[in-house]
């Protein structure tokens, strides 16, 4: 094995496991844990083929998580009132020097969290809203 395909294989690696730790992290912190646990597991099974097994299982979670989460208006609201409550933490906590933990470090990850809850809820809405459209077509032409 080349030095190029193994530096690749490490960076894949090193990569999935970081994903997949922070994705079990975030199954009980705020924060989309199903969605990385699978793009962890993703990454790895394409190095370790074993893993394969447990991806659709994690696919089906994650999915349908992502569904619930846009499943009604309060839901919704509910998410985007977390992302907004995340943003303001994060921007106290990079500028309030009393706090614990206090300063850019953890408010930039709290920040983060908040763009991608929203990113992640503009995709599960986009994802949900196409699939009752083909939906309504395929049972419009039946």
């Amino acid at each position: 094995m080349g030095l190029g395909k193994r530096m690749k294989r490490i960076l894949v690696v090193v990569a999935g496991a970081v994903l997949l730790v922070v994705g079990v992290l975030l199954l009980v912190l705020p924060g989309p844990g199903l969605l990385l646990v699978l793009a962890g597991l993703l990454l790895l099974a394409s190095e370790f083929p074993a893993l394969e097994r447990y991806v659709d299982p994690v696919r089906d979670r994650a999915m349908k998580a992502a569904e619930d989460s846009v499943s009604s208006p309060l839901r919704i609201a509910g998410s985007v009132l977390a992302g907004l409550a995340l943003l303001a933490a994060g921007i106290v906590w990079a500028t309030v020097k009393s706090l614990p933990f206090s300063g850019w470090s953890t408010g930039s990850s709290l920040i983060l969290s908040s763009v991608i809850l929203f990113a992640l809820l503009g995709w599960s809405y986009h994802r949900v809203k196409s699939r009752r459209k083909s939906g309504t077509k395929a049972a419009a032409s039946d």
